[in-house]
């Protein structure tokens, strides 16, 4: 098994600074950034395998790609709440948080305990976890019943007044995922919509507008 600093040192060597201009362009804080894309991520995380020891140095050398990389090879089964907490309060990227909320948040034991207790967090990539999380769980977790959802549609309606681009954009991907979840939750995600739009702001207008937008083009 790899140290944490032979695989940062085989990172770094694989590595292409000039692609960091991209990534910033897309709104991916780079300050820490290596230059690695995230094929080349995964298949380092498929030949490592599962280990949260080693997730958790990786996480710890603050390094954006290590800690990309920490989440796809954390277990979900064996990472503790408060790890889970430590990280998000980590977070300074739309994608290191993301790839931690569909790699292996909404796959734990507490996932369903953690959605509400981030939304309440004012801090933007808190809240942003929180709704990453629930966009994700809507996909990826086959046995949650529908009132998992109904209930993370009235943490929409709550917070969809956050104007902060990158909650805006997280509340209206949990919103179109649980629509589209199944036919049952779809007239709940409409009805939520509708009431998210009725709202005095710009950001939950535009919320609710891209969700019925993607409901009537998918379902007519």
């Amino acid at each position: 098994m790899k140290e944490a600093r032979e695989i940062l040192r085989e990172m770094r060597a694989l590595a292409d600074p000039a692609a960091l201009e991209g990534m910033a362009r897309f709104g991916i804080d780079t300050s820490s950034s290596l230059g690695l894309n995230t094929p080349t991520i995964r298949a380092i995380a498929r030949r490592v395998g599962k280990d949260q020891a080693l997730a958790e140095k990786l996480w710890d050398s603050g390094v954006r790609e290590a800690r990309i990389l920490a989440s796809m090879v954390a277990d979900p089964r064996a990472i503790t709440r408060s790890t889970m907490d430590r990280w998000v309060r980590d977070f300074n990227s739309w994608d290191v948080c993301d790839s931690c909320c569909c790699d292996l948040f909404d796959r734990t034991p507490f996932v369903w305990q953690k959605i509400p207790k981030w939304a309440a967090d004012k801090r933007e990539y808190v809240r942003r976890a929180a709704f990453s999380t629930l966009a994700c769980a809507a996909v990826h977790d086959k046995t949650a019943d529908d009132q998992r959802f109904l209930d993370g549609l009235v943490l929409v309606e709550k917070y969809a007044i956050d104007h902060r681009n990158f909650i805006r954009k997280a509340v209206n991907w949990a919103l179109r995922n649980i629509g589209k979840r199944n036919t049952r939750l779809l007239p709940a995600a409409i009805a939520c919509a509708e009431r998210v739009r009725a709202q005095d702001s710009k950001a939950a207008r535009w919320i609710a507008a891209d969700a019925l937008r993607e409901f009537r083009l998918k379902f007519g």
